[in-house]
């Protein structure tokens, strides 16, 4: 048996844009700015790392707590108003692995609203379920340390209990490809919001998920 661990942005979601726009009004509501390059810069990264780090807009905890939650709420009021679109052949591949019965958890380090709000959105719930809606997930509120740190996959391995050695986890950002190897698990890199070339430590990169199929995962091990 093998597991399979979703990173969520650029994997199942194309929100780029979205989370685009919520810093730009983060940073207009609040009188900051925002560096060149400092989206590209933050990809798979907590806004607890991002907002003192990249950003350098403060040390304060508190004040970086009300900047990270601030900053979703208004992500979600975007979706909302732009609506969001599963990333081609995501379905499909979901469907395949249903079918297959392999265990299947969502690992990120997105806000765990922003995820379960876009899940109902998108009538993606039902492929992450296991006794309630959308609890096969591990997200930014159950981990203290971010990628490239493999902590949100070990406990995603852990929840579906499925040893590392056996899990693939599916990421778009070098960071999260960083953190699955950390782990001990198998990489494939989504490279349908970013070049293939910044993936290429991935065990494999496809462009769209239904490119795979259960038997291909199988031949990563």
């Amino acid at each position: 048996m093998l597991g399979a661990i979703f990173d969520w942005d650029g994997v199942v979601i194309d929100s780029s844009r979205h989370h685009a726009e919520s810093w730009n009004r983060l940073a207009r509501e609040n009188g900051r700015t925002l560096p060149e390059g400092h989206f590209l810069k933050g990809f798979g990264m907590k806004n607890e790392v991002i907002i003192p780090g990249i950003l350098a807009w403060t040390q304060d905890e508190t004040e970086i707590r009300r900047l990270s939650l601030r900053k979703e709420v208004l992500y979600r009021e975007i979706i909302l108003a732009w609506g969001l679109q599963p990333l081609p052949g995501v379905r499909i591949f979901l469907e395949s692995l249903v079918a297959a019965g392999i265990p299947r958890i969502i690992g990120s380090s997105t806000h765990r609203l922003n995820i379960t709000a876009s899940l109902e959105m998108l009538g993606l719930a039902g492929f992450f379920t296991e006794k309630s809606p959308c609890d096969l997930l591990v997200s930014a509120e159950d981990v203290s340390r971010g990628k490239p740190d493999p902590e949100v996959f070990l406990k995603a391995a852990a929840r579906i209990g499925i040893p590392p050695s056996r899990c693939v986890v599916f990421e778009d950002a070098p960071m999260g490809v960083q953190a699955a190897l950390a782990g001990g698990m198998k990489a494939v890199g989504v490279a349908g919001t970013h070049d293939r070339g910044i993936l290429e430590k991935a065990h494999r990169v496809v462009g769209r998920l239904d490119e795979l199929d259960p038997a291909a995962l199988e031949a990563l091990f």
